[in-house]
């Protein structure tokens, strides 16, 4: 099965929120290297948060994971993080069982990753 990627982005302002990563298909071995590629120049743009729309992924492997755990670390250098929302059950449960993401952010839509990225912006701000 192959993997659709659609990368949306607020380019009038990249501070606006996170980029939004959607995936429709197979995240697998043979479609994993393709991911890597299209978010190597989103990645270069040095984003702090970045959500995974997964709510159209059919199917992930440790290859898919692999992707996943590569972005989370680059934004955790940078102080951002990594966002999955509208996760499958199937696909919940592969996380869940490989526990490879210890520490992932899973929200259930965008608009709950939106309020807590808000909210840990503004704890930022009021500390004296």
């Amino acid at each position: 099965m192959p993997l659709e990627i659609q990368i949306q982005k607020d380019s009038s302002n990249p501070q606006a929120g996170p980029v939004t990563v959607k995936l429709t298909g197979s995240l697998d071995t043979a479609t994993a290297p393709e991911l890597e590629k299209q978010l190597a120049p989103v990645l270069a743009e040095n984003i702090k948060d970045l959500a995974f729309d997964l709510a159209q992924l059919q199917f992930i492997s440790s290859a898919g994971l692999r992707v996943f755990s590569m972005v989370r670390k680059q934004l955790k250098e940078r102080g951002g993080q990594t966002g999955f929302v509208n996760m499958q059950p199937q696909i919940s449960e592969v996380f869940a069982i490989m526990k490879s993401l210890s520490g992932v952010a899973v929200f259930k839509d965008l608009a709950e990753m939106d309020q807590s990225l808000a909210a840990r912006q503004r704890s930022h701000l009021e500390k004296p």
